[in-house]
């Protein structure tokens, strides 16, 4: 293999370490905020440099979160292809490519948007890398429920970027997809307990058994709906995001209440896939509205 092969194969490995699927969803859900946030058109400069930096700082923390769970990774059938478990890089290399790109990340959202910004993503990455990787992941079933706070602050990020500020409409962000990160994620676990199991981690389908489990998605998606409805409720949306609100969540009840019924692996991955159209269609609702009106 050519010197150049071999470095774009290292590139490649590097960029799957930062999740990019799951990146692109913090992204998106960000420069939504970052759009509701004003009026008008937020500034292009701030809007292209909080992006990158939210970005870039996400990936890292999606990189660190690898290589602390490289070894439970390599226990699972769906994680043990990523690039640590697989042999394709090692601790080193992992540890200097986050340390980079969240080093640089930050310096952006410190330098091109403000510092607030800068700190509660810094934040977010202690949240996520640390708080919820290393101590509630391995020692808790409520791991998703009390670390979804980190997963939940993409729009509050974007907002405190155009605004300076976190706002209560900012905050109402953060608790939808606070509300929504458990049945999401609960879901996946349920048609990957078994993987779970074996790698020792207490998540909910493991230490309190798929029904229970399976009762708490209904249970969440049930507040999820009405949390979703607050956006109305404080006139910070109008009729279209409401309408679509309504239909989104009633489409994700039918979900959870038809998996609690009769559960099968085959509707739990439904329900997950559905879960991420969701929150994306959601959020393109409230940011169609909000220019339509």
């Amino acid at each position: 293999m050519t010197t150049f092969a071999l470095a774009e194969n290292r590139l490649k490995h590097l960029f799957a370490l930062t999740k990019p699927r799951v990146v692109s969803l913090i992204v998106f859900c960000a420069v939504i905020g970052m759009f509701l946030a004003t009026p008008g058109l937020p500034p292009a400069g701030v809007v292209f440099f909080a992006t990158i930096g939210i970005a870039l700082v996400a990936g890292a923390a999606a990189a660190f979160n690898c290589l602390v769970e490289q070894k439970v990774d390599a226990l699972m059938a769906r994680t043990r292809r990523r690039p640590l478990p697989s042999g394709e890089l090692t601790s080193l290399p992992t540890l200097v490519f986050a340390g980079i790109i969240g080093g640089v990340g930050l310096v952006l959202l410190h330098t091109y948007v403000n510092a607030l910004t800068m700190w509660l993503t810094l934040a977010t990455f202690v949240g996520y890398a640390v708080v919820y990787t290393v101590l509630l992941k391995p020692a808790t079933p409520q791991n998703i429920v009390i670390g979804g706070a980190s997963g939940a602050m993409p729009p509050v990020l974007g907002w405190a970027a155009v605004t300076g500020e976190v706002g209560p409409e900012a905050l109402i962000l953060f608790l939808i997809i606070f509300i929504w990160t458990p049945p999401h994620f609960w879901s996946l676990a349920l048609y990957r307990v078994r993987d779970y199991a074996k790698a020792g981690l207490p998540m909910l389908p493991v230490t309190h058994g798929q029904r229970y489990t399976q009762l708490q998605i209904v249970l969440y998606t049930c507040v999820l709906v009405a949390v979703t409805l607050l956006p109305y409720a404080i006139r910070m949306s109008g009729e279209l995001y409401l309408v679509a609100a309504l239909a989104l969540g009633g489409v994700f009840l039918l979900y959870a209440v038809q998996l609690y019924r009769d559960y099968s692996d085959l509707l739990a991955r439904a329900t997950f896939k559905y879960s991420i159209f969701y929150l994306a269609a959601l959020f393109s609702a409230l940011l169609i509205d909000h220019y339509w009106r």
